[in-house]
């Protein structure tokens, strides 16, 4: 095969480059595997690549994909796959963060697909949430060693019905226990919904810490919904701490049309600049991967 491989940037990652016309299928899985393992994420690029062709890629390294059931944002399912979902509902900036780390169960593995690129902006970030641990304080480890993260949010009836996707309390309840989530339902079918986390957690291997959640992105949208499991608010000071350490590691993606993006959702934080072109479609797959991990 007639590919090469450099860093995504200095700080993260490693890209795997396409310089004679070699077909994606041809790459040397178990290759890909260590390489991913090493660097938690890897972006594919000039290989020739759609919808289609995404999907058969990914399913070649991974299993047990999700639909987004409980999903924090709307998300377009792409030709009919409810696993095949865009990201471009909204234009503004995601800070950096965990996918669906405001539930217990997450996906391990998270795939991007660049369909058509944004003509300026819209880049998607990533950092190394080993590293990112490393650069917080002493102070706010301790804080975060004594105190877990809360999410508390409210919802009516029709709000749940279509972020969970299912008209069924009984189903609702299933979700929300599998995913160590209180439910309170009240008289009129409007839900809250209590979820307790730490923002650290050991890494797989368990040789290290990782500063990866959704503390970030809650905190610049709906900062009401994010406190500490003590009910004490989450300091000023320590979100700006966190948000100059996530401006300092970050890497922004440039996406060229055809990219594909992978990423070990238990390590690497990711999030998106904000763009204004409606013609950028980015699309995302959440699943596990189908090799030791």
């Amino acid at each position: 095969m007639n590919i090469k491989t450099h860093p995504i940037s200095d700080k993260i990652g490693q890209q795997i480059i396409n310089v004679d016309n070699t077909s994606i299928f041809k790459l040397d899985l178990e290759e890909i595997i260590s390489l991913f393992k090493f660097y938690g994420v890897l972006l594919f690029r000039g290989f020739e690549a759609n919808a289609d062709i995404f999907k058969e890629f990914s399913n070649l390294l991974s299993t047990d994909f999700i639909n987004y059931a409980g999903g924090a944002f709307a998300r377009r399912v792409i030709n009919g796959d409810n696993t095949l979902l865009s990201v471009n509902d909204y234009q503004f900036e995601i800070k950096l963060h965990g996918e669906m780390y405001y539930q217990k169960n997450i996906p391990l593995l998270v795939w991007f697909f660049c369909a058509n690129p944004a003509s300026q902006n819209g880049e998607t970030t990533v950092c190394d949430g080993r590293q990112f641990f490393h650069e917080i304080s002493s102070s706010t480890k301790e804080l975060f060693r004594k105190k877990k993260l809360k999410f508390t949010v409210c919802m009516n009836k029709d709000e749940w019905r279509k972020k969970y996707q299912t008209d069924d309390l009984n189903k609702l309840g299933e979700m929300c226990k599998s995913n160590n989530t209180y439910l309170k339902v009240n008289e009129n079918q409007s839900i809250v919904l209590e979820y307790v986390c730490p923002a650290i957690i050991p890494s797989r291997c368990g040789k290290y810490q990782v500063f990866i959640n959704s503390l970030l992105p809650t905190k610049q949208l709906n900062p009401e919904v994010l406190i500490f499991d003590d009910n004490s608010e989450i300091p000023d000071d320590v979100v700006s701490e966190l948000n100059e350490i996530a401006e300092r590691l970050t890497t922004e993606i440039s996406w060229a049309k055809g990219d594909i993006l992978m990423i070990d959702n238990t390590r690497i934080l990711h999030g998106r600049r904000a763009f204004s072109d409606e013609k950028r479609d980015i699309y995302i797959r959440l699943c596990a991967p189908a090799f030791p991990f």
